[in-house]
């Protein structure tokens, strides 16, 4: 028996798989775990109207600060890391400073945004009168995550990323304990939206507090009084800070405040089932992350070393793996998506299905051919992706006015299946086009 269990241990995949398995029972897992169970307790709590209330107060405040945020984290990652191996300890406590700053004053800006705009958001918004005070408690989260993005940033560079976990595990628990008091004895809503505001600060002050232990250790006590000026190519860092911004934002914009175009439109109890839809589709992605982040690198390799068959090659394989569990996924959830309904919040629910269908065919889509926009930027092409969003966006946001009002969440849905399949396609196309250019232009 002795020597199978070597045999076992002594191969090199089997052990790769095991350490693997073993990260993914990891702190993000069980964060993950608790969000479903979070979702759960509060879609029977609330029922479709208080779901839909809640979920619009907290995408208007995460949409107003993402028009505004930098993406400070890939700023520090990018130019922070480079000092800190040319140990120019100056250069890098003066970009960490200048992206701390900037990112505590447009967080600010984003809190004085949605405090302002709070009465404009309950009337287009909601049917609700008297809440629009919610919008501004919970945009308090966003100054409590004044830091969050340079804090990110810091720990990465730093090797410490694995915090981040920590941090968020012990906010959902807090968030998710929180949540089943109230769910055990009749709570409101405004006891979730206020477990949900505790977690977004405990996460906010915890990864602040960690990234200034980490640069007191690695840049020393005084770092923040390290002057502005020892910043070089300040155009570059401002181009670099601005264009990630505009990507990010338009994304954001078009997707992720998805929710926000349904409320526009719809009723608030609608928009409640819309966003069940919504939260179950999106469990499409948690396979996806491991394949995604994995192959990246790969894809990147191939590129520098002018590969190009190889990278047909490897693209062509990666996506039928793709290709056949997602489909798999999809059928599951078109034939069971009624059963998952009811599981996940119950009856009142199950006029969520047309649209968890309609959502479904383009997230599988995504997920498919997920490597269209690494794939762009890889091959030099950053610009294409922002201008290929930008205008499926707007042509999606267009019939949106027209299709919404008529057939509700189901055109909603379909909406959001169009912009994926068109604006994947369009880049994966292009991309692959990119490749057949690059290999022709190698044999002359």
């Amino acid at each position: 028996s002795m020597s199978l269990l070597s045999k076992f241990k002594d191969d090199p995949l089997f052990g790769k798989v095991l350490r693997s398995s073993g990260k993914l029972l990891s702190a993000n897992t069980i964060s993950l775990g608790l969000s479903v169970l979070q979702g759960v307790m509060v879609a029977r709590l609330l029922a479709p109207e208080g779901l839909g209330l809640i979920r619009v107060i907290m995408v208007y405040a995460s949409t107003v600060n993402s028009i505004l945020s930098f993406r400070m984290s890939e700023l520090v990652v990018r130019y922070g890391s480079e000092y800190l191996a040319k140990n120019e300890k100056d250069k890098a406590a003066a970009i960490i400073k200048a992206a701390g700053i900037t990112e505590a004053l447009v967080s600010l800006l984003a809190f004085i945004v949605v405090f302002f705009t709070a009465g404009i958001a309950e009337k287009y918004f909601t049917e609700t009168t008297g809440i629009a005070w919610m919008f501004t408690i919970y945009a308090l989260g966003l100054l409590a995550s004044f830091n969050l993005e340079t804090s990110t940033g810091v720990l990465q560079v730093t090797h410490k990323i694995e915090l981040q976990g920590v941090f968020n595990l012990t906010q959902n628990i807090i968030a998710t304990l929180i949540i089943g008091a109230a769910f055990l004895w009749n709570g409101t809503l405004l006891v979730v939206l206020g477990a949900y505001l505790f977690g977004k600060v405990i996460l906010g002050l915890g990864m602040f507090i960690a990234a200034q232990m980490q640069l007191q250790k690695h840049l020393g006590s005084g770092w923040w009084k390290v002057s502005l000026s020892n910043l070089t190519s300040t155009r570059e860092l401002i181009r670099f800070a601005v264009s990630s911004n505009i990507s990010a934002t338009i994304i954001k914009i078009f997707r992720e405040s998805e929710l926000l175009w349904a409320a526009l439109f719809l009723p608030t109890s609608v928009v409640g089932l819309y966003s069940v839809a919504y939260a179950i589709v999106s469990f499409i992605a948690i396979p996806a992350d491991p394949l995604i982040s994995t192959t990246f690198p790969e894809i990147n390799r191939l590129i520098v070393q002018k590969a190009w068959p190889q990278l047909k090659d490897f693209l062509r394989k990666i996506t039928t793996l793709s290709f056949a569990y997602n489909l798999m996924i999809g059928m599951g959830f078109a034939v069971f998506g009624r059963w998952i309904i009811l599981i996940y919040s119950g009856s009142e629910f199950l006029g969520a299905y047309p649209a968890l269908v309609a959502l479904t065919i383009g997230m599988v889509f995504n997920y498919i051919l997920f490597w269209n926009r690494p794939l762009l930027l890889s091959l030099g092409l950053p610009d294409f992706p922002i201008w290929v969003t930008l205008a499926v966006g707007i042509f999606k946001v267009s019939l949106a006015f027209w299709l919404i009002p008529k057939y509700g969440i189901v055109a909603a849905g379909a909406l959001l299946s169009f912009y994926y399949i068109a604006s994947v396609g369009i880049m994966a196309l292009r991309g692959v086009q990119k490749i057949g250019q690059n290999e022709n232009r190698s044999h002359h």
